[in-house]
This record gives C-alpha cells, sequence and structure tokens, in this order.
C-alpha cells in the first residue's frame, strides 16, 4: 500500500529504536546529574539511583505496550487521548513540549560550554541549527548519527569506569550505602537522575516511523532502558569510589574531576569532549521527538495545522522541526535554561503520569494493573519530591495550557 503525503515512513528497525533511545538516555545527563543528586542523598545516592530505574522501568513497560497498540507519531499524546479522553492527551503533549523544549537549549548550551565556554551561546545556536538540518534530512541521517554519538560516549564512559575503578584512589568503603541525606534527599536524588533515564520515550513518539511496531516497540524500549541502566550503575559505582558521596556533591564536572582524582588527568579533555558530543545526541533525539509530538497536536488542530504538514521527498515533519528549531535557537541566543532542567524533570515526569494512567486502563486484571500503578505512583511521588521552585515553575506552566485548552474549548462552543 502506498502512503499517504501526510504520513511518515516507516525506516527503522529494533537496532536503530534502541539507538535513538540510548543517544537519548546517554547524553549530556550523565556527566551532570550525579553531582545534583549526590548532594541531594549523599551516601544514599545509589539508593536514589535504584529508585529511579524502577519509575523508569514502569513507564517503559507501560509505554511499550501502548506503543504497540497506537503506532503512531506522538507518543503519550496519543495514548492518553485515545484511552483517557481529549483533555488527558494534551495534557501529556503540553508537559512533553514544553519540558523538553527547555531540555533541548540545555543541551545546546552544554554544547557551547564545553566546545567553546566565552561563545557559548553562538556554538548553541550553530548546533541546534546543524542538528534541524540534520533531522530535515530523513530519518536515516539522523538514525546514522545517533549510532557514531553512542559509541563515542559509551567509550569514554567506558574509559572513565575502567581508570576509576583501576586506580589506587579507588576505595570500595565509599559505597557504603546509607540515607545520609534522608529520604526525602534520596526521592529528589531519584527526580533527578530520572530526567537521565526519560529518553526512552523518543521510541514511541517515533512510532509511525517503525517498521512492524507491535513487535519492534516493546523489544527496543526495555532493551535500550536496561542498556542504560547498565551503563549509569557502572559509571556512578566509579565515580563514588575515587570521590566518595561528599566530594562528588561538590564537583561541578563529577566524571572530570573523578579521572582527575583518579591520576590521569590527560583524560579530562577526553571526558569533555564526550561531554559535548553526548549533549549533541540528547538534542538531536530531543528535537526529534518534540517535533514529533508538534506533528501530532497540529493534526489535531491543538497547535497550527500547518505544523502537520510532511515534507513529500525526506518524508519527515519539516515544518514542525523547523519550527522547534526556530524556538530552541532563540533560548539558546538569549536566555540561560540550565535552571529550567528542574521544570522539564517536572514536565517528563506528568508525561509519564498520563502514560501509567493509560496503560492501567488496558486491562482489567489486577497482575496487568501493577507497572502501571507503580509507574503512576513513582511519578507523582518524584515530581513532588523535586527542589520547591521547579515544582511551582512547574505547576504554574502546566496551568497555563490547562488554561489555554479551556479557552479554545470556550472559543469553539461560543
Amino acid at each position: 500500500m502506498t502512503q499517504s503525503g501526510s504520513e511518515l515512513r516507516r525506516t527503522l528497525g529494533v537496532g536503530d529504536a534502541v539507538v535513538i533511545g540510548l543517544g537519548s538516555m546517554v547524553g549530556a545527563g550523565i556527566f551532570a546529574a550525579l553531582g545534583p543528586a549526590a548532594r541531594a542523598a549523599g551516601s544514599g545516592l545509589l539508593l536514589g539511583l535504584a529508585v529511579a530505574a524502577v519509575v523508569a522501568y514502569c513507564n517503559a513497560m507501560s509505554s511499550a505496550r501502548l506503543a504497540a497498540l497506537y503506532p503512531a507519531s506522538g507518543g503519550t499524546y496519543v495514548y492518553g487521548r485515545e484511552r483517557l479522553g481529549a483533555f488527558w492527551g494534551y495534557l501529556a503533549g503540553w508537559s512533553f513540549i514544553v519540558g523538553k523544549t527547555a531540555s533541548c537549549a540545555a543541551m545546546a548550551l552544554t554544547v557551547g560550554a564545553y566546545v567553546w565556554p566565552g561563545q557559548a551561546h553562538a556554538v548553541a545556536v550553530g548546533a541546534v541549527v546543524a542538528l534541524t538540518a540534520v533531522n530535515y534530512g530523513g530519518m536515516h541521517k539522523s538514525a546514522r548519527l545517533t549510532r557514531v554519538i553512542v559509541s563515542v560516549v559509551l567509550a569514554v564512559l567506558a574509559s572513565v569506569v575502567v581508570v576509576c575503578l583501576g586506580s589506587d584512589a579507588s576505595e570500595a568503603g565509599r559505597l557504603d550505602v546509607g540515607v545520609s541525606g534522608g529520604a526525602g534527599g534520596v526521592l529528589q536524588a531519584a527526580g533527578l537522575l530520572f530526567f537521565a533515564f526519560a529518553g526512552y520515550a523518543r521510541i514511541a513518539t517515533l512510532g509511525e516511523e517503525v517498521r512492524d511496531p507491535a513487535r519492534t516497540i516493546p523489544r527496543a524500549i526495555p532493551t535500550a532502558l536496561g542498556v542504560a541502566l547498565v551503563v549509569y550503575a557502572a559509571v556512578a559505582v566509579a565515580v563514588l569510589s575515587v570521590l566518595g558521596p561528599e566530594g562528588l556533591g561538590r564537583a561541578s564536572a563529577p566524571l572530570a574531576d573523578a579521572v582527575r582524582t583518579a591520576g590521569v588527568p590527560g583524560l579530562v579533555p577526553v571526558v569533555r569532549v564526550g561531554a559535548a558530543v553526548a549533549a549533541l545526541g540528547s538534542l538531536l533525539a530531543l528535537i526529534l521527538g518534540v517535533s514529533r509530538t508538534t506533528l501530532a497536536m497540529a493534526r489535531d488542530g491543538h497547535l497550527p495545522g500547518a505544523l502537520a504538514e510532511v515534507h513529500p521527498r525526506f518524508q519527515v515533519p519539516h515544518r514542525a522541526e523547523l519550527a522547534v528549531g526556530a524556538v530552541v535557537a532563540a533560548l539558546a541566543a538569549t536566555v540561560d535554561v540550565r535552571g529550567a532542567i528542574g521544570f522539564s524533570s517536572f514536565g517528563v515526569l506528568a508525561y509519564y503520569a498520563v502514560a501509567n494512567a493509560s496503560a492501567w486502563t488496558l486491562s482489567s486484571a489486577p497482575a496487568a494493573r501493577l507497572v502501571p500503578v507503580v509507574g503512576l505512583v513513582g511519578c507523582v511521588t518524584l515530581a513532588f519530591a523535586l527542589p520547591a521552585l521547579s515544582v511551582v515553575v512547574g505547576a504554574a506552566v502546566l496551568g497555563v495550557g490547562v488554561a489555554a485548552y479551556g479557552v479554545r474549548g470556550w472559543r469553539r462552543t461560543a
């Protein structure tokens, strides 16, 4: 059957989907999130990582079940709309687009900070323009570039793990699991670390471009999540064994500080390059995901209809990609959005709360509902365990989206 001009081309197999998920997860977050998480949880950092992994697993399984049933671009926006109603789908889409647009700008600025600190904003804008152009050229080009980026980042992280665990500065006693930050600190660390796991949603949002989605997506999401968890655990253990929870909490660049303390300062520039490449990988995948959710919401009239157009040659939502790229470039040029990462985490957790609530409706069997319930409770708990400012700003921005939805509904009935 020939695809119509409004449909995207199915070109991604299991391997490509896993790579795109890894490109989103194994990104800049692991280079930066460990320090704030250690400050929050202290010696409970590894417990925080475990809690984040459990919540992420529940979200991943709920997303995989839904993506197999609804293999269309938009991810939880589509699931919420189909299972819970138009409002909940809209709320999920709004949470995703606003939160991830802030993340895009943050990743772009991370690239600038590592590549040329004195011209971070200019480099950030250049990175956004370049990656938007790559995405515009078609999904195969994006998948190939993501594969290269993931390979580089995994090689850098493996080097950090080997150097740290093999050094005389490594002490197993520093891995003593406790709760010096209290239960609240562990939960806040889990919320911050969850941000680094959230990339598997990119696989679901690309559902319309995956071959045999009923088989591919349920295999790709858990696989990508499992690989990311192994990588994060290995890096966390290695860095903790060298710096300890206190030293890790004080570090502004934890992985660079860890290899320096381990006695291999020559590896610091490599880590810096790895961080920049990782941020590029995250930015590439984020732009992909945001543009596909924008496409889905435009198709339903929640965003301007022009954003729903698919390029006749490249089979990508080119207007949505250009619009997202323009907004992110403007933010990267004018605003330091790193402080918005907490809000982004709040938005991502709200997005997954809708995903779990949607998955809960798929079956009435208690066993089938256990994972969605754990995921939903976990998302809500971690969202409100984030720093107070992040919770307030996140709730306010979601409120703006709800108000916009209400105004649009009122105009339709007026």
